[in-house]
């Protein structure tokens, strides 16, 4: 794609390099742009002329780019000389070309309009603009923007046209985006690599460091990106349940990960029983919860997933039942506190016997784990409404399915699979059942959180074993 001269900000564009051999040679995108600038006799007089200047629209207004600029001679310079850089139409031979602003400047001898040379280099361009720049036309059409950075690591999934320049893009990645020190492309799916939901990756630009560290919901989280999944592209969904959850609460976070869900709630005051099933991403949640100080909300497993929505159910029980299920938090003294002063007693928490929340985030087969809640609360009806005011819990399942407009089609599909594997009607269009549209994952392909409350015919029914 070609400057168009009849556009005069196509001036400040790059030039076209087409790098045939994928190469980067970043001295190709210095470019000199004669313009004009405005000359300020009076170097106190910057700030008013800059606001009249951009007010009559004369001065240059470009993102990343500064317009007030040391005067081009450098005597002038040297003195403190300060000059204004005016846009392309303006022509300083052109008095005709001035506004009416400039014009009444210059005669009143405050401004003088002398010509410049903008210079520009490979640092003032975007990843887009030099991507533009370097890759064949028929490789233009969409040019790889989509890449997700966790820690220092950014993580491409490139299309098959733009293998032949992946160092290239990954380059230019590290170049224009300064907490980038590694870059890397995915070589398979999810999940085909290892059932922990890692996957195959070649290291494109930077160290094989997959070690990264990470903050998200006031929590810091460090883990091997290779050996754990986590997706920031999810950031919106795991604040959207956390925001769910009230402090004193009990969630069971079945498929954990390094702790996304399971950490800013417990932050909150929510316990959480956090669990997964890779030994790795378990190691991690357990560095997570002590490094944000939230072992007395938080307690991590590393059990299968089928197993562990029982287990959590009756380790509550059980714990009330033995009256472990109290907390006792030390108060904190305030730092206007003075050393006679008498220690503040401390806070004595109750963890409730049932759980409030269970929350699926494994996408793939979340729905198939729901049989596991047949029978998960059986001869426990009396601690239920309408018995006492305790609901039974909702449940929130991540799963994949089809795209549309509406979600009208999909909302149905995934109701009826999660009808099949409760043995029960999950009905959409019920108060309480609610299919919530996460992100696009691929062209034909949508992720969803389904929100249902457990129903009393699957809670209290015999329960089923879980193999």
């Amino acid at each position: 794609m070609e400057d168009d001269s009849s556009d005069p900000m196509s001036l400040f564009r790059p030039p076209i390099i087409r790098s045939a051999g994928a190469i980067l040679d970043r001295s190709l995108f210095t470019k000199r742009v004669p313009i004009a600038a405005a000359r300020v006799l009076d170097v106190k007089n910057i700030s008013r002329f800059r606001a009249q200047l951009e007010k009559s629209k004369d001065a240059l207004r470009l993102e990343r780019l500064i317009n007030v600029r040391p005067d081009p001679d450098p005597a002038l310079a040297s003195k403190g000389g300060k000059c204004l850089l005016l846009k392309p139409e303006v022509k300083p031979e052109v008095p005709e070309t001035w506004s009416t602003s400039l014009q009444e400047a210059v005669r009143a001898e405050e401004l003088k309009v002398i010509p410049y040379t903008l210079a520009l280099d490979y640092d003032y361009w975007t990843y887009h603009d030099v991507m533009t720049a370097l890759l064949p036309e028929e490789a233009q059409e969409e040019i790889p923007v989509g890449f997700a950075i966790v820690g220092h690591v950014a993580h491409l999934n490139l299309r098959e046209e733009y293998l032949p320049y992946k160092k290239l893009i990954a380059e230019v990645l590290v170049d224009k985006n300064a907490a980038v020190r590694t870059v890397i492309n995915k070589t398979d799916d999810v999940g085909t690599h290892s059932e922990y939901r890692t996957f195959g990756y070649e290291v494109l630009a930077g160290e094989d460091d997959m070690n990264v560290e990470i903050r998200e919901g006031e929590c810091t989280f460090r883990f091997d990106y290779s050996k754990v999944y986590w997706n920031s592209r999810l950031q919106t969904e795991h604040k959207r349940l956390v925001d769910m959850f009230n402090p004193g609460e009990v969630v069971c976070d079945v498929m954990a990960g390094v702790g996304p869900f399971a950490c800013p709630a417990g932050k909150k005051g929510v316990f959480v029983w956090a669990n997964d099933l890779n030994p790795d991403s378990y190691a991690s949640l357990k560095d997570a919860i002590t490094r944000n100080k939230i072992s007395n909300f938080v307690r991590p497993f590393c059990s299968d997933g089928h197993k562990f929505i029982q287990a959590a159910a009756d380790d509550l029980l059980s714990l009330t039942a033995t009256h472990q299920n109290t907390i006792t938090i030390p108060a904190k003294r305030s730092r206007k506190a003075l050393p006679t002063d008498p220690i503040p007693p401390p806070t004595i928490l109750t963890i409730p016997q049932t759980i409030n929340h269970f929350v699926m985030n494994l996408p793939a087969t979340a729905i198939d784990f729901l049989g596991s809640f047949t029978g998960l609360y059986e001869g426990h009806e009396a601690l239920f409404e309408p018995h006492t005011q305790t609901r039974l819990p909702m449940i929130h399942v991540h799963c994949f399915s089809t795209k549309s407009d509406d979600n009208v089609r999909e909302t149905i599909a995934i109701c009826k699979r999660i009808s099949e594997n409760l043995e029960f009607e999950i009905r959409p269009g019920d108060p309480e059942v609610v299919v919530h549209e996460v992100r696009d994952v691929a062209p034909k392909k949508r992720m969803f959180c389904a929100s249902f409350r457990l129903p009393p015919e699957v809670a209290f029914r015999k329960r089923r074993v879980s193999s």
